[in-house]
């Protein structure tokens, strides 16, 4: 297992950049007036919503009263290494931060990484509970162990917190998460955008989805995408969607895999065989930026060049928005981890301190989605960003989820400097 204990100095982001919409001046100028943030009867602060996080963790420090007021200790589990760097480099750390800002002495959170084994996950739950945890904050590898992790919890009276990918099981399980489906859905706009500004005629789509064998928010994911490209979800066993399927826009579906488990070797190799197959295929969706660079190395090694076979991605990687400065990807799902983060500790310490989480912080319920069997959670979900040229700078640059610097670095500064990005 993997340990995390300091973060102080990590974060402190600055103020993000972003163009004034009415409701942006509105908020500026409320911003520019001394802020109150009131307590209600409960404890709870009364400002409180899924909309509270920023970059400065400044509703953190609302929570001093709550988290005096419980007792016990709050783990968290975090999956792995591999999946994803925002483990180690973002969620680790910004969870740190939010504890300690949060008022909580070094004793009373902890946070381990199960480095991909279900078995860790599992006994790293148990430690916690033989350590008297009251909540437990945990991302499961898969639903097997999630549902293992679950259980045991549920059976210790210790509250469960399903972290980024969700746990349908039990009772006294919530979730925090970004909207998964709507993730799927903004991936499946910004293809039909770049589908028509890359000038692809007549596209045969290809799809390859993410680790729909083990992780459900990869259905949903999918359910969403699929829904704005052939107005239907898929049902069944994945791959959800029928090589054949076609919409009005003249888009038709050469063929749909999964990616077991997330591996990124595994789409590049699927994706090789298929176009070997499929060489008419001329568009194509990858659920992560991970898939997307496994498809373009492939696509690059035939000599594709640049806005000629659409890509598509999640998580804001350095490798996905250097892609898409250079015209191989077509944009990229910003998840601002820096606020999943706080809202996950910020409903710990609710729960830590015996409170009812407010409305306005459980603002919803996920449901199993397709295929997968399970119970509707509690929900609290943030929502997620399409990052393309044109808000890259305001977004994932602003935020400093990626560096300006490595990005021009890799990129080139003209090109940095041709889309508002400054090394």
């Amino acid at each position: 297992m993997s340990k995390v204990h300091s973060f102080r100095g990590v974060r402190r982001l600055g103020v993000a950049v972003a163009t004034l919409s009415l409701a942006g001046l509105m908020t500026a100028c409320a911003a520019a007036k001394p802020s109150v943030t009131t307590i209600s009867p409960s404890g709870v602060p009364s400002s409180l919503t899924v909309s509270s996080f920023n970059v400065n963790f400044t509703e953190m420090s609302a929570l001093k009263s709550l988290t005096k007021a419980g007792t016990g200790l709050v783990g968290v589990i975090l999956p792995d290494e591999t999946s994803s760097t925002r483990y180690v480099d973002f969620d680790a750390p910004y969870l740190g931060d939010a504890f300690t800002d949060a008022g909580y002495p070094s004793s009373d959170f902890k946070i381990e990484n199960a480095l991909g084994v279900d078995a860790t996950e599992l006994a790293d739950a148990e430690a916690y509970v033989a350590e008297g945890a009251k909540v437990v904050i945990f991302d499961p590898i898969d639903s097997t162990v999630g549902a293992e992790v679950q259980s045991y919890l549920e059976s210790h009276g210790v509250a469960a917190i399903s972290y980024d990918r969700a746990t349908f099981t039990g009772t006294d399980t919530y979730y925090v998460s970004f909207d998964n489906y709507l993730v799927g859905q903004l991936i499946g706009r910004g293809f039909e955008q770049c589908v028509s500004s890359w000038n692809v005629t007549t596209p045969e789509v290809f799809e390859l989805d993410g680790g729909e064998d083990t992780d459900p928010n990869a259905v949903s994911f999918a359910d969403g995408y699929n829904s704005i490209l052939w107005g239907k979800e898929g049902t069944g066993t994945p791959p959800l969607m029928a090589a054949g399927t076609s919409n009005s826009l003249g888009y038709s579906l050469v063929g749909d895999e999964i990616t077991p488990g997330w591996v990124n070797a595994t789409g590049a190799t699927e994706f090789t065989e298929e176009y070997t197959a499929h060489p008419t295929i001329n568009a194509t969706i990858e659920a992560n930026d991970g898939l997307a660079n496994a498809v373009i190395g492939d696509l690059r090694s035939v000599g594709v060049g640049p806005k000629k076979i659409p890509t598509t991605g999640q998580d804001a990687t350095l490798q996905g928005m250097e892609w898409i400065l250079e015209g191989y990807q077509c944009g990229s799902v910003y998840k601002p981890i820096y606020k999943e983060a706080q809202d996950a500790v910020a409903l710990a310490t609710i729960l830590r301190a015996g409170k009812t989480p407010p409305v306005a912080l459980l603002n919803a319920t996920t449901s199993p989605p397709s295929g997968v069997t399970g119970v509707r959670q509690p929900a609290s979900l943030l929502t997620p960003e399409w990052v393309t040229t044109t808000n890259m700078a305001s977004t994932v640059i602003a935020d400093k989820f990626i560096s300006a610097s490595a990005l021009c670095t890799a990129v080139g500064t003209s090109v940095c400097t041709t889309n508002g990005i400054t090394p």
